[in-house]
């Protein structure tokens, strides 16, 4: 029979090889897999981590491969590309580094040498090659031995399970199709459906089967996960030679333009949040037990959807949300620029996440792309590629639906958006332009035009760090900024039922190593819980008081203890129905719950004052602390910011580079310094690395605008303050000398 062995220990690792060694490199370093060489230099900024090749050896004896009359090798991630020799010969390769793959060994001696190639280097065929997000190399899955008898399942195709199960509800019971795949002649195959450990149903057949479930228990999100066991045993000659099982869910579900998710019959609104995996020092190499606490953080918050970005994640995390009934949109890297050369890519990327994935009923969405029309939507190979993926993912698949993740200035008519069956959009008004209150008034527009179409909000959030006001304000990178936005599109997406599905970007602080912002480079702050796991930011309790059934009430600002002003806000997050507060034991008031779940409290300010707020049997306290002046560690410090904030002239009735260019453009003056400024700032932006002109860390010299994009683009950017602009375009093209050269044109405009 089957058996599966992992082989992650004792592996030799170089990033200096420069080929394929032909005996075991014993002076090379010696590690345990998983293990990616980005755990430290991809997550530190600069943009500068090593993307190359890096090679992992390993010895294999005869012993370490059992009795079976076959053997493959099984990788779980290799990033991004990989090349397998065993015994000096080239025997696979693969490109994609978020995904299982397969390969058989043959020609076993007493001693192996098995050789893996893992590259990260940049290319422009195999996805991801432009993302926010760093590309983490090496070999950060487990490596298993297989060994099966000459007649077992298949293990050649798209690195999937060999068992593909179908469950249909009819009434109170359920139709489960099972099929199998194997190449034998003569075999006949003994379906099981197990429950509790129990077999409920059973049917051997030559061929696939249709099994009965009788009062079938549903999987029924958070509030009931209930698993299923398939079992297939392979038999030939009478005899049992290969066995495999699965897990599966038996549920309904559909997506309504109107009314939004429905989940076995009810509506179900999915409101939760996007996913990266990575963890600090060791990337993408996680064990089970940091998916375990990634789970259990998500379920705690009240979520009961992730958007699993920008990849296939680990079956380990898969079968966690299966168990914790949380449903999952899934997508491949076919992100943020489109490569002609890339098409294959995307197709093979696609077929194996639908194929290894297609038995989880925790997934209800594939994703065919992420704001993949950054550079335009009218490339004609654009469009085909997303009709072919989405041709194969109904093709692969009948039971589930497609959707994409929009950037947000691509317009609502065009062709690629109305390619999937559902569309959401990424959309950061209130963070990177525009305002919060943008948000609702655009789906409102998108949904009124397009009436039949479903519409979701994939991305939407703000950076964070410890930094700290009483007057926060867009940019500010402050813990209560975030806090404010966080709650404002709540309000919106409570009042917007027909949005089939919003996920939070991000729940996690992730590592983009291109990133310089908020004050620690390296890192997207957008997480509502920091990158180590360990704190969870104000907007982490108000999705839980939001989402959540469990009782909870949470004080905000523990982290903001000195405080200048002498009265002060203070917000308290409960899903109970009144909160009282006290300040060093006296009652400032109570408060009953309006529509949304946030109080506020305005408290004096004398010397230090405990504050505790109740909420029935639940309690939570910090404390302020009255300053004459505000305290430096809770305002911002940018490594390499070119201004400081005490070196910019604002006079008062002018403007300056703190105002938005939305304000500045309100006036005749602003208008005529707009056209100074952008002939100063010309020649900078024509000048960067390789002549490109990168925002963020992101080449725009690709993007194409037309009369709409731009109006779009403008919505957007008159919510930024002229100062952030600079801070946005990167390669360090704009002086302090030049920025307030620029300050003083401003500061000759009268405001309003």
């Amino acid at each position: 029979m089957r058996s599966v062995t992992k082989i992650n220990q004792s592996w030799a690792f170089s990033l200096e090889a420069k080929s394929v060694p032909s005996e075991y490199p014993s002076d090379w370093k010696i590690l345990d897999l998983p293990y990616t060489w980005n755990g430290e230099d991809g997550q530190d900024g600069g943009n500068d981590y090593y993307r190359g090749k890096g090679y992992f050896a390993k010895e294999l004896l005869a012993s370490d491969f059992d009795a079976n009359d076959e053997h493959y090798l099984q990788f779980d991630g290799v990033n991004s590309s990989a090349e397998i020799y065993f015994n000096g010969k080239k025997i696979a390769e693969h490109h994609g580094g978020y995904s299982t793959f397969r390969v058989k060994v043959e020609n076993i001696k007493e001693k192996n040498l098995l050789v893996v190639v893992a590259d990260n280097s940049a290319n422009d065929r195999v996805y991801p090659q432009t993302a926010d997000f760093t590309f983490y190399g090496g070999i950060y899955r487990d490596v298993k031995i297989v060994g099966v008898n000459k007649n077992h399942f298949d293990l050649d195709y798209y690195g999937a399970p060999g068992i593909k199960v179908t469950p249909e509800i009819k009434g109170a019971d359920a139709e489960v199709e099972i099929e199998t795949y194997f190449k034998c002649k003569g075999a006949k195959v003994k379906y099981e459906i197990i429950a509790d450990g129990k077999v409920i149903a059973e049917k051997t057949d030559d061929d696939d089967a249709e099994l009965e479930i009788k009062n079938v228990r549903l999987w029924d999100g958070l509030k009931d996960p209930y698993l299923y066991t398939a079992k297939a045993t392979l038999i030939v000659d009478g005899e049992e030679v290969d066995e495999i099982s699965t897990r599966f869910g038996c549920r309904t579900f559909k997506i309504d333009p109107e009314k939004g998710f429905f989940l076995n019959g009810r509506e179900y609104p999915l409101r939760g949040v996007s996913r990266h995996q990575d963890n600090p020092g060791i990337g993408n190499a996680l064990l089970y037990e940091q998916h375990k606490r990634d789970v259990d953080l998500i379920v705690e918050m009240g979520a009961n959807t992730i958007r699993l970005a920008h990849y296939q994640h680990s079956q380990d995390f898969y079968d966690l949300c299966d168990e914790a009934g949380l449903v999952i949109w899934a997508e491949i890297p076919y992100i943020s620029r489109h490569m002609v050369n890339g098409y294959d890519n995307t197709v093979s990327q696609m077929k194996e996440l639908v194929a290894q994935n297609y038995n989880h009923p925790s997934i209800v969405v594939w994703g065919l792309s992420n704001e993949i029309t950054i550079a335009g939507a009218s490339d004609p190979t654009l469009i085909k590629n997303h009709k072919d993926l989405n041709e194969i993912c109904h093709k692969m698949d009948k039971t589930r639906l497609t959707t994409i993740a929009a950037v947000s200035m691509c317009e609502i008519d065009a062709e690629y958006i109305h390619i999937s069956d559902v569309v959401s959009y990424n959309h950061y008004f209130g963070w990177y332009g525009g305002s919060t209150e943008m948000n609702g008034p655009w789906f409102d527009n998108f949904h009124k035009k397009y009436p039949k179409t479903p519409i979701g909000l994939s991305e939407y959030g703000c950076e964070a760090l410890n930094w700290h006001t009483s007057a926060p304000v867009q940019g500010d990178y402050t813990e209560e900024y975030q806090a404010y936005y966080h709650e404002e599109l709540i309000k919106q997406i409570a009042d917007r039922p027909y949005m089939w599905a919003t996920h939070v970007w991000n729940m996690f602080d992730f590592a983009a190593d291109a990133r310089a912002e908020g004050g620690e480079n390296g890192m997207n702050h957008k997480g509502l819980v920091t990158f180590d796991r360990q704190y969870k930011k104000d907007s982490f309790f108000a999705y839980q008081a939001w989402l959540s059934d469990k009782p909870m009430v949470h004080l905000c600002g523990k982290r903001y203890i000195d405080r200048v002003e002498d009265v002060t806000k203070v917000t308290v997050y409960s899903n109970c129905n009144e909160v009282e507060l006290f300040a060093n034991g006296v009652s400032v008031g109570k408060q009953t719950k309006g529509k949304y779940p946030f109080f506020y409290f305005d408290v004096k300010n004398e010397g230090e004052t405990t504050l505790t707020v109740k909420a029935g049997d639940l309690e939570d306290s910090g404390v302020i602390r009255k300053v004459d002046t505000p305290n430096e560690d809770y305002i911002m410090k940018e490594e390499g910011s070119v201004i400081n904030w005490f070196e910019i002239n604002t006079p008062d009735g002018y403007y300056s580079i703190n105002d938005t260019i939305g304000d500045i453009l309100s006036t005749t003056g602003g208008k005529i310094a707009a056209v100074r400024i952008i002939l100063k700032a010309k020649k900078a932006l024509s000048s960067g690395k390789d002549g490109k002109t990168e925002v963020a860390g992101f080449d725009t010299s690709g993007i194409k605008c037309n009369a709409s994009m731009l109006k779009g683009l403008y919505a957007m950017a008159s919510g930024f303050t002229v100062k952030r602009v600079f801070s946005m375009i990167g390669g360090g093209k704009f002086t302090k000398e030049n920025i307030l050269e620029i300050n003083a044109i401003l500061n000759k405009v009268k405001k309003k």
